[in-house]
């Protein structure tokens, strides 16, 4: 788990300095109006930013999903749709954490997790 800790940290700072680089130079006045206008023009940066797009829906739907749908869930989930990596790297160090290096509680939510547990300890899974 510190080698995963240790690449999620690597593209937090990377993504921070390379974000921070592109802001200087252009500002976020054109960031949505480049996003959607790639897509627009239906080419090859469109089809990225429509990719990029679905993993940003993929990734926002699964942290809803590990917490239940709960309030607190949905609102992490707008993070993780507008926050993308900066949000997602930091989520995941802080989860992998709380849960203990727990995989199956990192992926699936500490209750979950201890559902899937349960039945295989009585035989149902």
């Amino acid at each position: 788990m510190t080698g995963f800790r240790t690449m999620l940290g690597a593209m937090f700072l990377s993504l921070l300095a390379y974000t921070a680089v592109v802001v200087s130079r252009y500002g976020l006045g054109p960031l949505f109006s480049t996003f959607f206008g790639d897509m627009a023009r239906v080419g090859w940066p469109g089809q990225f930013n429509l990719d990029f797009t679905f993993m940003l829906v993929l990734s926002a739907t699964w942290v809803a999903w590990r917490h239940r749908f709960s309030p607190a869930g949905l609102g992490l989930a707008i993070l993780a749709l507008f926050g993308g990596a900066s949000f997602l790297t930091v989520y995941l160090v802080v989860t992998s954490l709380s849960v203990k290096d727990d995989v199956a509680a990192l992926l699936l939510g500490p209750d979950r997790a201890a559902e899937l547990r349960g039945s295989r300890a009585r035989g149902q899974a």
